[in-house]
């Protein structure tokens, strides 16, 4: 056994004659009779009480803790009594991350766990605490979306506590917790004729962007990032290597999302959009932190600066151009309708011209093929119309009427 129990309502001492008899003690009927006591791990006695007529359950206790200990599953009954707070601060210091995505998973685990959980203990939490938490973030009007990440987060901050032995169960990953769900949202594409009147409603400097993300499929903050010398009009790519990112509203430098680089296919109408642009707006080093706010300073030569000449802040950019330019031409405002629309616009296209999802894939920056399937299979032609177009493809024109019979009472 893993320790020993000590009864508290009786004493052994040795009489004059040597002998050994039980006494009462001082405690006798009084507060808890037995005391299971054990060395932990850590060369530490730990001990639980038990009260009358319940020594066969402290040795089943103790036999619980010495076969915990056997199977390396030891979990001290004291670690749990941190506060979720009190974990959550030394679980955030111990991350290795980006830092903005650093500086996000604080921010939803300071907003929106903290405030309804945070003074709990660590070993009180049960799924129905989880439940009420996320009916919480329900009633609090905040998007599925969003609500699934700020779980994401808390069940990774759980999950570390279990890992570092202090807690034997993570109660979100119970069977009665359930993930937010996401709102089945179906991709629309703009029409050209969408993305070409909010680039003329657009200021000149920044019109060039429009071509670049619904041409190149580059993310905002890519082309945001993007310098002279990342363009190849000779052999007509785009080399996309870094970012401007925003780090607690700082900008910084940045490889692109997931930290993949990629090269993408620099349309003739885009080449000589950028052309014009450059030719207007010739391009100016500008330079920032690279991947913190504390990194080493990085200068590039990019495409489009804001009036002041620095880089452009992608908030202010949507905000006092981007809006106005929806305004002005009678776009709904609205996440659907952010500058992202644009690389939904260019996987359409893509799409309709027949490109792999694979090639689609690499072109926008994906990890997971599947991804962009699951995302924009409802954009691919119908297989009916891709048979038609093989076919029509495979015969070219048809067969001409000296080569043989041209219908089917003929042949």
């Amino acid at each position: 056994m893993a320790g020993h129990i000590q009864d508290r309502w009786y004493k052994t001492d040795t009489d004059t004659d040597g002998k050994t008899v039980r006494e009462k003690s001082d405690r006798h009927g009084t507060g808890m009779r037995y005391r299971a006591r054990y060395v932990g791990p850590d060369g530490t006695e730990k001990s639980k009480s038990f009260p009358d007529g319940q020594k066969r359950l402290a040795e089943k206790w103790l036999s619980g803790i010495e076969a915990d200990m056997t199977r390396g599953q030891y979990i001290d009954p004291r670690a749990g009594r941190l506060t979720v707070r009190q974990h959550a601060e030394r679980w955030l210091a111990s991350l290795t991350m980006d830092p903005a995505t650093f500086v996000s998973t604080e921010t939803r685990i300071r907003l929106h766990v903290l405030p309804h959980l945070g003074t709990r203990s660590l070993d009180s939490l049960r799924p129905i605490h989880v439940r009420e938490w996320l009916r919480k973030l329900q009633d609090g009007g905040l998007a599925p979306a969003y609500q699934r990440v700020i779980f994401a987060n808390f069940n990774a901050m759980l999950s570390a506590a279990v890992d570092d032995r202090l807690i034997p169960h993570n109660p979100c990953r119970s069977s009665s917790v359930k993930a937010p769900k996401l709102e089945p949202r179906r991709i629309v594409p703009w029409q050209p004729e969408r993305v070409l009147a909010v680039r003329s409603a657009l200021p000149e400097r920044y019109r060039a962007m429009v071509d670049l993300a619904g041409g190149c499929g580059m993310r905002q903050g890519e082309v945001l990032g993007l310098a002279v010398d990342d363009v190849d009009f000779a052999a007509g790519v785009v080399h996309v290597v870094r970012q401007v990112k925003l780090i607690a509203g700082r900008k910084v430098f940045a490889l692109p999302k997931g930290g993949k680089t990629r090269t993408v296919p620099l349309p003739e109408s885009v080449a000589r959009s950028l052309e014009h642009h450059i030719a207007q707006q010739p391009p100016a080093g500008v330079s920032l932190p690279w991947r913190s706010v504390d990194g080493s300073p990085v200068t590039a030569s990019v495409l489009f600066r804001n009036i002041e000449g620095r880089a452009v802040h992608r908030v202010v950019f949507t905000c006092a151009v981007w809006r106005p330019a929806l305004d002005k031409v009678g776009v709904p405002r609205g996440r659907e309708n952010g500058m992202h629309a644009l690389r939904h616009f260019y996987a359409s296209v893509l799409l309709d011209a027949g490109e792999s999802i694979k090639a689609l894939s690499e072109y926008l920056g994906h990890h997971d093929p599947g991804f962009t399937l699951r995302t924009y299979t409802h954009l691919m032609p119908s297989s009916e119309r891709r048979t038609r177009e093989a076919v029509s493809r495979a015969f070219g024109d048809g067969p001409k009427s000296d080569d043989g019979p041209t219908t089917a009472q003929e042949a």
